[in-house]
């Protein structure tokens, strides 16, 4: 009886759950909000940022921020989609020009973009000021725009004019420019604002120069990747599952760790001896950085290795004491990390929208502490002092690579080593700010109503306040711009300024 009794149990939970599953609602991206939802969610948005940002106004004043949250208010007079939704919010948080602060999907948007085929803008462009360069064409059979082809316009949107309009959704520290050209160069992002701002067409007419740099015109189909059959990945293993000659073999666990690892951060030293070549991604957690450096300084001094190339160029940042520690075996004096970190309060009447919320407080209150200002002042970074390291510190010739998208901690560690006799920074602006920048605590905001998200940095910092605050990232010393030419050849350019300043120096002993 007890046995029948557990069959019939088992059966019974069996169809509640299949009950449960197929009940569930799929998630449709085309759903539309009325107004009033939307008008809710923008107040909330607005009212957070409000009370909670300690930057809101660092770059923008209160009345043109008031301007550009009464002007996004304005534009809900209609049910929106998510994404409609979101182009409007991120129109007005790009005016805090704070990169840290930014909009996120709804975690159901992103579940369906991750398997959904959409359909996408079939150039990948390099974007630069008033410049678009074919960096890969998405449909192979186009033997017109081929990589390295200069772009004049897209359905009679100039290369200046598009730039202008779609930098106007992309969030930077301060004024620099860099960051949102690197952004909209990197994988689909120039698709997607394309499609939110402008709009998707069934084909674009397209205007480019040809190799005799004469304007030509050509009409390109929008690219479906569902109909594309020529995009899918070599097997690894023919369908029997023997292997066979000229099949890659499929790499294991810990050869696909190896490789992770050694694309995040790796260093390589020429058969010489004399230049080192380190590569560093992120500055985040999990990446055993102490180690790397420790190990990676150990092998430059015993190797007497007189030249380092580092190339931050991709690393957006991370935890600021990965970012210190490599300061540390390349600076030739103290330094602090920052003159100023302070958040404005530790909570709000909106700590059940903000994401882990109790646990941020009780942090904020373990690290900071309230001062005669009212602010929360992290005490510990305002008041340390770091020294350098002394074993296998270098001392020779630093060329740190930079680009749009360094950002972050990668912003302390090169703002930090500026000037000094023996660093050279080569590349372009970094998309981070130099004077300082809004981060360190960054929970989400997760709207109720669209369930939309944006980050919320917490505190605000002040690298030193002798700096311009001019909104700028960090400048390099010497400029390796990106051209047409250089992206058609795939030609590592700033790395190339980099290894002709090191001839330049061990030739006549000038940096």
């Amino acid at each position: 009886m007890n046995k029948h009794l557990s069959y019939i149990f088992l059966i019974f939970v069996s169809v509640l759950v299949v009950s449960c599953g197929t009940s569930k609602k799929a998630f449709n991206p085309e759903r539309k909000y009325a107004p009033e939802v939307l008008r809710h969610d923008y107040m909330l948005f607005r009212h957070i940022l409000e009370d909670l940002h300690p930057s809101l106004y660092w770059y923008t004043s209160r009345d043109s921020m008031n301007y550009y949250f009464d002007k996004g208010y304005a534009a809900l007079t209609d049910s929106m989609t998510e994404p409609q939704f979101k182009t409007v919010l991120s129109y007005v948080i790009a005016k805090v020009d704070c990169g840290h602060t930014s909009m996120r999907s709804s975690k159901a948007y992103l579940n369906y973009a991750d398997t959904a085929k959409l359909p996408q803008f079939p150039l990948i462009l390099k974007c630069w000021k008033d410049t678009m360069v074919v960096a890969a064409n998405l449909n192979r059979r186009d033997t017109i725009l081929r990589r390295g082809t200069i772009i004049r316009s897209i359905d009679g949107w100039s290369a200046a004019k598009l730039m202008d309009t779609l930098c106007d959704y992309v969030v930077t520290d301060g004024y620099s420019l860099t960051g949102k050209y690197q952004y909209l160069s990197t994988g689909f992002n120039f698709s997607y604002w394309y499609k939110q701002v402008i709009g998707f067409t069934p084909t674009f007419a397209i205007t480019y120069l040809d190799s005799s740099r004469q304007l030509r015109e050509t009409t390109v189909p929008l690219y479906d990747p569902q109909a594309d059959t020529f995009r899918r990945a070599k097997p690894l293993r023919a369908p029997d599952g023997v292997r066979r000659p000229g099949l890659a073999r499929e790499p294991n666990r810990k050869e696909r760790k190896r490789r992770e690892e050694f694309f995040t951060r790796n260093l390589v030293i020429d058969s010489t001896n004399t230049t080192g070549f380190m590569t560093l991604n992120t500055f985040e957690h999990g990446n055993h950085l102490v180690k790397f450096f420790r190990q990676s300084f150990r092998e430059l001094s015993d190797k007497h290795v007189q030249n380092l190339i580092i190339d931050v160029r991709t690393n957006g940042g991370g935890d600021a004491t990965n970012s210190t520690l490599l300061t540390r075996y390349l600076i030739d004096k103290k330094f602090k990390v920052g003159d100023s970190l302070y958040a404005i309060r530790r909570h709000s009447r909106y700590d059940r929208y903000i994401q882990n919320s109790f646990l941020y407080r009780i942090l904020m209150g373990v690290v900071s502490s309230k001062r005669s200002d009212g602010k929360y002042h992290f005490g510990y970074f305002e008041r340390h002092v770091f020294s350098p390291i002394q074993q296998h510190h270098f001392n020779g010739q630093i060329y740190i690579l930079t680009g749009g998208n360094s950002f972050s901690a990668t912003c302390l560690f090169a703002g930090a080593l500026k000037g000094q006799k023996n660093v050279t920074l080569v590349g372009e602006e970094t998309g981070g700010g130099y004077y300082g920048n809004t981060a360190w605590m960054i929970p989400d905001v997760t709207l109720p109503g669209t369930k939309l998200r944006f980050r919320l940095p917490r505190f605000r910092l002040v690298v030193d306040k002798q700096r311009e605050k001019d909104g700028r990232g960090v400048i390099p010393d010497v400029s390796a711009l990106p051209t047409s030419d250089a992206i058609l050849k795939g030609f590592d350019f700033k790395t190339a300024k980099a290894r002709e300043l090191i001839q330049l120096h061990a030739t006549t002993g000038k940096k």
